[in-house]
């Protein structure tokens, strides 16, 4: 008897770009890859809101110029409507201010749009996973203080994100191995409120499956039954790929 093998998920991707036919080369080149899927494709910042918040993608590609509101707009809004989703600036901006707004507006990765389709697709799988990702021709023109200035002022607004006391509850039952459903019925709210509070915590903490919370929850003395009522804030990390 033949078993199928099975099948990891599709990393999905949304492209932000006004350009018809950057779009169309971006498409081509990431769907030769089968573990990636473009789901929407959209030329402002206007469109591209409404079909992230609907289809909730796993990474964001967006050009800095667009039409009206530009892609800085865009990286300041993803983490609001889709708290999941990675963001990737590609653009042919290679100044370090430009860096900086994006990485300080929430961007997860930055790629130059002179950068090889290999480079891409690996800042793709980086930001994917919970990495960010700078492209080599950033990182050779980065002062050497840049990542630990972008390091510590993310580290200063993670400070000013500290987890609800709802998500601390959501957080707690979710390591003590409770059913979202279970959840649901447990603290009397409707299990789309549990995902959402989850998908929230998991943004704010950078856990991103099941057992990095019960990980971080162990290592927090946060499995007791109850919340343990301590303050919990946000742990970001930045990582810059040299390779």
């Amino acid at each position: 008897m033949l078993f199928e093998t099975e099948r990891k998920p599709r990393i999905r991707i949304v492209l932000v770009d006004d350009h018809a036919i950057m779009r169309e080369c971006l498409r081509a080149l990431i769907e030769v890859d089968q573990g990636l899927d473009v789901v929407g494709e959209f030329e402002s910042v206007e469109e591209s809101l409404i079909g992230i918040r609907d289809l909730q993608p796993d990474v964001v590609l967006t050009d800095l110029a667009l039409r009206g509101l530009s892609g800085i707009d865009l990286l300041g809004e993803v983490n609001r409507i889709s708290p999941l989703t990675r963001t990737i600036v590609l653009t042919a901006h290679d100044n370090i201010q430009y860096v900086s707004a994006a990485l300080g507006a929430g961007a997860d990765g930055y790629v130059l749009k002179s950068a090889s389709g290999d480079e891409l697709m690996r800042a793709i799988r980086a930001v994917s996973m919970g990495q960010h990702f700078l492209c080599k021709a950033i990182t050779a023109k980065l002062p050497a203080d840049f990542i630990a200035d972008v390091r510590r002022s993310s580290a200063e607004a993670a400070a000013a994100r500290p987890i609800t006391k709802r998500e601390l509850e959501v957080l707690t039952c979710v390591a003590a191995g409770q059913t979202t459903k279970a959840i649901a019925r447990n603290l009397g709210v409707s299990p789309k409120t549990v995902a959402k509070h989850r998908a929230n915590l998991m943004h704010k903490l950078h856990l991103h499956n099941v057992a990095a919370i019960t990980t971080f929850a162990v290592r927090n003395g946060l499995t007791g039954g109850k919340p343990s009522g301590r303050s919990v804030t946000a742990q970001p990390h930045f990582v810059a790929s040299l390779t």
